[in-house]
Formats: structure tokens, C-alpha cells, sequence
């Protein structure tokens, strides 16, 4: 990349000359093959997925999450009713088609659109989605809408740097780390580091083609096991 100066010869960024502000997320759905990942309804997805959370065999998938676990329906009801109906955080329902029941949730979040920077969060994944295809593709589905959609400039994934199975799913997904923030939180009454990643618009091309070709039919046995694992599709699109 070229070397950009002011006047007074000082570096500075390369220009960005036709970025104007994007826009904000809709409230609209996203559809694949697996699945469909659509806006978050208390009445609509709540029971759904408080039985898929309630597979679980312990609370370790709400360890990292800054809420949960929920002992009841009616308290899951509260929560969602007091957190995921608004517009930043914008939180989505993940469907599994095969189903038609909610096994999933992941929102929009810290969405900046005056310099295109949006983050994807809350992800909580019941054991009924977990490890499936479906699980990739809502991933898949919502940096579709970002990039090719929206226009976003760059996509961020936060966790907690103890999160060791975050780390790697984001890695898997074509995010890059970028560097730990110490001390950035307190949550539940422990301290966290916050590891962060990212995608930028330069690379979604490589990372999604990586996707694509995990994501097709011929990448499925009969038993309905992968082939080529995603992680080695995006490792090969990011060199």
C-alpha cells in the first residue's frame, strides 16, 4: 500500500473518497438452506428457546454472557422484554428450517454506521444448534448482510479472552484477532479481558467464498458430515 501524506508531509490513512454513512441493520429475515435468522419476538421465539436452552446439562454456555442463566419462562420472558427489542443492541432469532423452532439467538451490536463498523454478540446457541450447519450459515447469513447488503466497512466479534471457544470460533468464521483490551469489563463480579476480532470489506470476498464452498451440498456426505472443514477454507482465504 502507498504511502499517503498531508501538506506538511505528515502520514496519514489512505483516503476513503465515496464512503457516505450506511445503513442501519432492517428488521428483516435472512433465509438459507438450514436456517433463517429473523427479528427477535418475545411471543414468537421465547418458549422455543427456553426448551432449547433447557437441553443443556449445565449452565457452562451462559458462563461468558453477561445474563443468564434463566431459571423460568417467565423470567427469560423478562429479560427479553427488557433487552433484545430495541434497536442497537438488534437482536435475531435463529430458526432451524427443519424444525421451524428457534434454536438460536445472535444480534447486531455497537452499530456504527457513520464509519461502518458494526459488531456481532449476544451469541447464545442452544445444544440443539450447536456444532451444526445451521450454526455456521446464520454466522454466514449476517456478514452477507453487513458486507453485501449494508456496506459495512468492518465486522467486529468481542469475547471474553477466557473464552477459548469463542476465540477459535471466530477464528473459524475468517476473523483476524487483533489484540486483547485488559481490565475492559466487570462481569458478574469478575474481571474480564475482552479479546478482539474482525472482518474488514477488503477481505469478505476471500472469506466468503470460503463459506460458500463449505456451505454447499457437495460438501456433505450422505450422513450429512463435512468434507473440508471451514476453518482450513478460511485460514487458505486470509494468506
Amino acid at each position: 500500500m502507498s504511502e499517503t501524506r498531508n501538506d506538511l508531509g505528515q502520514l496519514i490513512g489512505p483516503p476513503v473518497p465515496d464512503f457516505v454513512k450506511r445503513p442501519h441493520p432492517p428488521r428483516a429475515a435472512m433465509t438459507g438452506r438450514f436456517c433463517r435468522v429473523e427479528p427477535l419476538s418475545v411471543d414468537a421465539h421465547a418458549a422455543d428457546l427456553f426448551a432449547a436452552n433447557e437441553t443443556a446439562p449445565d449452565a457452562r454456555y451462559w458462563t461468558y454472557l453477561p445474563y443468564g442463566p434463566f431459571k423460568t419462562l417467565s423470567d427469560y420472558k423478562d429479560w427479553m422484554a427488557k433487552t433484545c427489542l430495541g434497536e442497537d443492541p438488534l437482536f435475531y432469532a435463529i430458526i432451524d428450517l427443519a424444525t421451524g423452532r428457534a434454536v438460536g439467538v445472535a444480534s447486531y451490536l455497537r452499530i456504527d454506521a457513520a464509519n461502518g463498523v458494526i459488531e456481532v454478540g449476544h451469541i447464545h446457541f442452544s445444544p440443539l444448534m450447536q456444532g451444526s450447519p445451521a450454526s455456521t450459515e446464520a454466522m454466514y447469513l449476517m456478514m452477507a448482510r453487513v458486507f453485501d447488503e449494508l456496506g459495512y466497512r468492518r465486522y467486529e466479534w468481542k469475547c471474553n479472552n477466557l473464552n477459548e471457544a469463542s476465540k477459535a470460533a471466530a477464528r473459524r468464521l475468517g476473523f483476524t484477532y487483533e489484540g486483547t483490551f485488559r481490565q475492559m469489563s466487570v462481569v458478574k463480579g469478575h474481571n474480564r479481558d475482552t479479546a478482539w476480532f474482525a472482518i474488514l470489506d477488503h477481505e469478505w470476498p476471500a472469506v466468503k467464498a470460503a463459506f460458500q464452498k463449505w456451505l454447499a451440498p457437495d460438501n456433505f456426505d450422505a450422513d450429512g458430515r463435512q468434507k473440508v472443514r471451514l476453518s482450513d477454507l478460511t485460514a487458505e482465504a486470509l494468506r
